[in-house]
């Protein structure tokens, strides 16, 4: 049976009444097949990327849970432990929270890097009922014994991929076994790889497993195109395109942090308002280049993979991945941040001839060739080892645009990326 309501989950009053006044009363398929074993009692593991409403998926039972049995959390303790791998996911992880409990006696705080210790040691005194917090900083505090973890009863890990990613696999186990043996636990994950299903495996008490596949989101709504460009030339056709006004909300991607500072002082050279968000900046810069962003002030958000990862921004109309990832599910990861709620969006990338087999692999991963927009794709030869990028050092500087003349992005007719044909 289709579950098309909230109520029909069999939730709490006070979390519907809480869904109701922020406009949702239709689950997304995630919530729709996580939240009913969770209510259960089961442990869930779940694939689905960000923007598929995955949040709302386990913290509205882990909320339902909690309130059902009202306890005096322990000094230095938490009932529920929620882990993220960036300050901005637990954060947005937190406000959601926040709004589905507003009507609920359920305290909470958050534990992140980057910010002073002191708030966060005094937070966990008196112990909360749930618990935020990126896996470095929370290890620091329970090892200086300012947080216990033995009484949780409610275990989620998000973006497991992504921890995994940024190193913080052995923090986490070693802060699962903290927890013990008597608890709820789920894990979501964006991509299933064997360490992510191995670790799965460790923590999980035979699973109900609930997926949304990431290419049904990214082929459905967004519009995907490519330009091949040489990489001394990416900063310059950026600019070009982003002086088309259709352009109203943008976030960039970059490879490295010294990179997306470069592309951003390049943008303010040109009069384009643009902010950049890395793991470089602090806390609280990090927060007033997100608010900025969000609030329009700033046009352009200048982002690497990994601060990117929570932030959740509405009405964002194009993606630009400046540099496309080594892996290809991070390419659908970045694109998933438009076209979010229903809505439609745009994802433009630049390709210099080195990362051709990168754009192989993504649309491989995604089964669909993207758009060209301007550039020469370089030639494929069949049979050839050798990689596109090698075949065409001293070749020349390709141009961008038709006869090389530079362009700014526009909507194109139908066209189709012609490496693929080449690539298969």
């Amino acid at each position: 049976m289709t579950i098309t309501t909230f109520s029909a989950l069999g939730l709490a009053e006070t979390l519907l009444r809480a869904l109701d006044q922020q406009g949702l009363t239709t689950p997304t398929p995630i919530q729709a097949e996580a939240i009913p074993p969770l209510l259960k009692g089961q442990d869930v593991l779940g694939i689905a990327q960000t923007g598929t409403g995955k949040t709302a998926a386990f913290s509205l039972p882990m909320l339902h849970l909690l309130a059902a049995k009202p306890e005096v959390p322990a000094q230095k303790s938490a009932r529920a432990l929620i882990l993220a791998p960036t300050r901005e996911l637990v954060l947005q992880i937190a406000a959601a929270i926040r709004q589905f409990s507003k009507h609920m006696r359920l305290s909470q705080t958050s534990i992140v890097g980057g910010v002073p210790i002191g708030k966060q040691i005094r937070a966990m005194t008196g112990g909360v009922d749930i618990l935020v917090a990126t896996p470095g900083r929370l290890l620091d505090l329970v090892n200086q014994g300012h947080v216990r973890l033995t009484n949780c009863s409610f275990l989620a890990l998000d973006e497991a991929d992504r921890m995994l990613d940024m190193g913080f696999i052995h923090d986490v186990r070693k802060i699962v076994k903290m927890v013990g043996d008597k608890r709820q636990s789920l894990l979501f994950s964006a991509t299933m790889p064997k360490d992510i299903l191995r670790f799965a495996q460790e923590i999980l008490n035979n699973p109900i497993r609930v997926e949304v596949t990431p290419q049904e989101i990214s082929v459905d709504r967004i519009a995907q195109q490519v330009y091949h460009v040489p990489q001394s030339d990416k900063r310059n056709l950026l600019t070009k395109i982003l002086a088309d006004k259709s352009l109203e909300r943008v976030i960039v991607f970059s490879r490295t942090k010294h990179g997306a500072d470069r592309i951003t002082k390049q943008l303010d050279r040109a009069g384009i308002t643009a902010q950049a968000i890395h793991g470089n900046k602090s806390q609280g810069a990090r927060q007033r280049a997100l608010s900025s962003f969000r609030d329009g002030k700033a046009r352009v958000l200048v982002a690497t993979d990994i601060a990117a990862r929570g932030i959740d921004v509405d009405n964002i109309t194009h993606v630009v991945n400046f540099d496309l990832p080594h892996e290809p599910e991070s390419y659908v990861h970045r694109i998933g941040r438009t076209a979010r709620a229903g809505a439609e969006g745009t994802a433009i990338s630049f390709c210099d001839s080195d990362e051709f087999p990168l754009l192989q692999n993504i649309e491989r991963l995604t089964r669909r060739p993207l758009e060209l927009l301007g550039g020469t794709p370089p030639v494929v030869i069949p049979g050839s080892t050798r990689s596109p990028a090698k075949r065409n050092r001293g070749g020349g500087r390709r141009g961008f645009g038709n006869g090389g003349q530079r362009r700014a992005a526009r909507p194109a007719q139908g066209g189709r990326s012609r490496q693929t044909a080449a690539a298969r």
